[in-house]
Formats: C-alpha cells, structure tokens, sequence
C-alpha cells in the first residue's frame, strides 16, 4: 500500500463527517494537520478528493469511489475487532481432537460432556479414525491433540495417561455351549474350531493383542476381522462367536452374564490409553485449558 493505514482514517474521517473541525474533534488533531494528510493523501494518487467550501468537504467523484472503498475496509476492520474483543469476552475458541470410534465413545465424551458444560463457547471438531492415523495427523500438524493407546515406542510425542484398558474374549453362554456340542470341548478344538472375531490388523489393539498371541504361542485358524469394536460386541451377543473386547466397556455384560470371559494361559496386560501431542507446537490457549480439565478430572468413570 502506497499510502500508509493512517492517512485513509483521516479521508474516512473528513469525508464521514464532510467536516474538518468535527474530524479533527474526534481524531484528537489540529486542523492544520488534518488538512496537510488529505493533501499528502492527493498528491500521492495524483487527485483532488474534497472540495471545500464555507459550509464544508464534499467528495469529488473520485473522492466518492474511494470512500466505499474504503469504508468497506474499516468496516471489516471494526467488524474483526469486534470479534475478537467477542472472543476475548466469551471465551470462543476451538479445539480439534483426533480419536477412535470406540476411545470417542466410551473414553472421550464423559471429558467432553463436563468440559463443554464450563466452556460453552468452545468449538470442538472431532476426527473419528483409527490411532495410527491420528497420530500421523498429530505428527503432520493437521490435528491439535489425540485421544489414543500408547504405543510401546512413543517417539517424539508427548503423551499424557488417562485411564487402563484392559483386552479379552468374550462370547455368549449359548455359543459357547453350542461349540462344546459340535466339537470335543478341549482348548486345542476351542482355538482350531471356534469363530473369533478382531479388529483389523493395522488397528493398535489388535497389534497388542496380537502381540500377545504370539509371544504365548497361542493360534487361532478362524478369524474375522471387524472394524469397529461395538460391532464386535454386537456380533458377539448375537451368538456368532467369540469376540476379542475391551473389558472396560463389557464389564456390565460380563457382570450380568450376558457374555462369558475366556483366558488363555493368562489375562492379557493391561495397556495404557491417553492423550497425545506434540511438544515442539505451542499449545493454544484451549488446548491448554483442556488439558488441565483433564488433569483436573482424571480419570472420568469409565473403569
């Protein structure tokens, strides 16, 4: 801009009030001085803005195209300062919050339901994917903060603990017995025989689980990978086979016998769930309010 910012506010000024005297009330300047601004102001656009007479300005035509031009500019210019001051007073921001289906559902919204009722000017975007992605959205700056398991390595990412969750089998009384009809009722036909139902592979639970698996030696010929873990625990109540869960969120179904808990050698470990960011990205004022909501909250009742 050729001009700069403050020789426009004084021509807004003069030509709002098509006076001198009275722009120079409000501007808090000399006459003097405002009459050399709109001068400057002319001789830099090579043209005659005002003509002045004993009554007052009036704008020349091109004194009038400026002007809209103008007063459209200081009007958003009002407009983003009264936002902001808005903001300041409500408290309107916004967080993004990366998370699984299931962690968003059974984790998260007991957080979200307290923390919206102290900041209802908060605006909150959520991302349903799995936790791998979320973390690569947190890495690439695309997402502020993540709800996820805590991966074995954590590399560069801070990750605050939340709660333990806790991996098993289940499957109905019915199926169970079903199965000890069709086949011998060992635990080598129980494994060689039965339907067992997981998450997909590149799911962090299901690489946990996995995991575990492996290092007990522990095979299962039939498996049927799900996508989303209510669907597993549907598909479990409906007799369809054994469903690998997290007990956390069957508790009440293994407490009123709904579903049957199946070990193998020995209960999985539990596994750690929290929320995950990055510490070389300054924190927003919100997502350093939420986070201290959390540490102030922690855990919700979800155990």
């Amino acid at each position: 801009m050729e001009n700069n910012l403050n020789l426009y506010h004084i021509f807004y000024t003069v030509a709002k009030n098509k006076n001198i005297s009275l722009a120079a009330k409000e501007l808090y300047i000399s006459q003097p001085a405002i009459s050399k601004a709109i001068s400057k102001l002319e001789n830099n656009l090579e043209t005659t803005l005002f003509i002045r007479s004993s009554r007052g300005v009036t704008l020349t035509e091109e004194g009038a195209i400026l002007f809209e031009q103008v007063r459209n500019a200081f009007t958003s210019i009002n407009n983003g300062e009264e936002q902001l001051r808005k903001i300041a007073r409500l408290g309107v921001s916004h967080l993004s919050i990366g998370v699984s289906i299931t962690l968003c559902k059974y984790i998260l919204l007991p957080y979200l339901k307290e923390f919206i009722k102290e900041n209802p000017h908060v605006t909150i975007s959520i991302t349903c994917h799995p936790s791998l992605e979320t973390i690569r959205d947190i890495e690439n700056g695309i997402t502020e903060i993540g709800l996820v398991g805590i991966p074995s390595d954590t590399g560069t990412l801070h990750y605050e603990p939340v709660c333990e969750i806790q991996d098993t089998f289940v499957a109905t009384d019915t199926y169970l017995k079903n199965l000890r009809i069709r086949e011998n009722g060992t635990r080598t036909s129980l494994l060689a025989n039965a339907n067992f139902m997981m998450l997909n592979k590149e799911n962090i639970s299901r690489k946990y689980v996995d995991n575990y698996l492996t290092s007990h030696q522990i095979t299962m010929n039939n498996i049927l990978e799900i996508n989303t873990m209510d669907l597993l625990i549907e598909l479990a109540k409906i007799d369809l086979g054994i469903a690998c869960v997290i007990r956390n969120f069957v508790k009440d179904d293994i407490k009123n016998g709904t579903f049957k808990e199946l070990t193998f050698k020995r209960t999985i470990p539990k596994r750690r769930v929290g929320f995950v960011y990055r510490e070389d990205m300054p924190m927003s004022d919100t997502m350093k309010k939420f986070m201290e909501f959390v540490e102030r909250h922690n855990p919700p009742h979800h155990e």
